[in-house]
């Protein structure tokens, strides 16, 4: 493989299908984060409280799995590179073991709750499984850091999309498929998604290759995580990750309980199919897409750090704002939240694009190439701050006295308003602080991209 093939700029196919990938994953971990948790409370007939801590317990077995996929596939040898042969082999365990998730069986108190620690252990392993490799290929997938942007880029859009279809459609499927039956209607919705979830992990398998060919990987576990552990950046990255995901997953997962027990809204059709729950994420889920639209001409123009920053406390600002707003102010609280939410949209974009900055300047420091277990971060910032994000209203209700399906209290009420917006706001504001600590900027990153190609012109001469 000739240096000037490795450098060429990626083509809109490959962009296309290395997006498509977030897509397949949003389609799940959109659900999970707007669903999950009303799925638990209102449908399955767990307590907020059960349900809250169950999503927290879980996350000890993430914190295992995840630096462990990566070290795996750090070390797998294919054919097919390091990292795509994953998104072939484990789609389809992926796709129904969410399946699972929703079955919602009969059974006991205590058996609901036993089935859901499994079911929501093994579907977070299968995440892991899909998704460290996904997100480990954007390292290789292109040496020169301006295209990894752009190919983020496209990861974002799709994820938006991805996240979007499940915004707009999924509570008029639930209610379409299930004619009455919430549990039914959320089974049969879960398969739609898990189906084409399969289909578009393979599409980003065969449109995508991996150019960068890291050395054989010849160091120990020991030396794989003291080399990451040199890394402050990866670091903060990291911290400020799940700070922000936090933030986000705790206001989506609020977001059926502010519209259903705050404004007051019983479901009924707002626009065509849509209630006003799918409107105001559809909105929101539209912002983020914006954002993300918007990021390669931002980044152009500040660094990718303080931008971060910037968006994250403006962020916060909004959601005070929100707070002040009345329950019959629908459209304006929706203005505001996409306002919000396209700010994220810019975020989560730089974010991923800085955990691939963030490996190739761990190789440059070390002389280790570790981006598998350093993107592992990534999913585990993800997942660890969905399920704390996803946790943190469960907490919330069961303190401020909230009954599923009744006539909420003011105490209650007060609870799913704090929720919605003053706990998000305060982790935007931790992540946005924390990220002026982060140390690779664009002359850095240029010099780092230099000097690892002269190095690799070196190794294959």
């Amino acid at each position: 493989m000739s240096a000037a093939t490795d450098t060429a700029p990626l083509s809109f196919r490959e962009k296309v299908g290395y997006g498509l990938g977030d897509m397949a994953s949003n389609f799940y971990m959109g659900f999970f984060g707007l669903f999950l948790l009303y799925y638990y409370t209102d449908v399955f007939g767990i307590s907020p409280a059960a349900a809250a801590t169950m999503l927290l317990v879980t996350k000890v077995v993430d914190a295992i799995s995840d630096p462990a996929m990566g070290l795996i596939a750090d070390r797998t040898y294919t054919r097919w590179g390091k990292y795509r042969p994953y998104l072939l082999c484990v789609a389809v365990p992926y796709a129904a073991l969410g399946y699972l998730l929703f079955l919602g069986p009969e059974l006991s108190n205590t058996g609901k709750l036993v089935y859901a620690y499994i079911t929501y252990t093994l579907i977070m392993l299968a995440y892991t499984a899909i998704n460290v490799p996904y997100s480990a290929l954007l390292a290789v997938i292109s040496p020169v850091a301006e295209e990894r942007t752009k190919a983020t880029q496209f990861r974002f859009v799709f994820a938006s999309l991805g996240t979007l279809c499940v915004g707009a459609f999924a509570t008029p499927l639930v209610n379409l498929l299930g004619g009455g039956d919430e549990v039914l209607g959320f089974r049969l919705t879960i398969v739609l998604f898990a189906v084409l979830s399969v289909l578009i992990f393979w599409i980003t398998f065969a449109t995508t290759r991996e150019r960068v060919q890291p050395p054989r990987h010849d160091s120990s576990i020991s030396e794989d995580f003291s080399a990451l552990l040199k890394n402050v950046s990866w670091i903060v990255l990291t911290l400020t990750g799940i700070l922000i995901v936090v933030g986000l997953i705790a206001r989506f997962a609020s977001i059926v309980y502010y519209i259903k027990y705050y404004v007051g809204d019983n479901g009924e059709p707002l626009f065509l199919i849509f209630d006003k729950t799918a409107v105001l994420t559809s909105c929101g889920l539209i912002g983020q897409l914006i954002g993300a639209l918007l990021t390669p001409w931002l980044t152009g123009r500040f660094e990718k750090h303080r931008l971060v920053s910037a968006m994250s406390v403006l962020h916060a600002a909004l959601l005070a704002l929100c707070y002040l707003l009345p329950p019959e102010a629908f459209w304006l609280v929706t203005l505001v939240h996409s306002a919000g939410i396209m700010t994220f949209g810019v975020t989560i974009t730089l974010l991923f694009s800085m955990y691939t900055d963030c490996a190739e300047y761990g190789e440059w420091l070390t002389g280790k190439n570790t981006a598998g277990l350093t993107v592992s971060a990534s999913m585990f910032s993800l997942k660890f701050g969905s399920a704390v994000g996803g946790a943190l209203p469960g907490f919330m209700l069961a303190w401020f006295g909230f009954t599923a399906n009744a006539a909420q209290s003011e105490q209650a009420i007060n609870g799913i308003r704090m929720m919605f917006n003053v706990v998000p706001a305060v982790y935007f504001l931790a992540g946005g602080a924390l990220m002026m600590f982060y140390q690779i900027d664009r002359v850095t990153l240029r010099r780092v991209e230099r000097e690892l190609y002269g190095r690799r012109e070196e190794a294959m001469a």
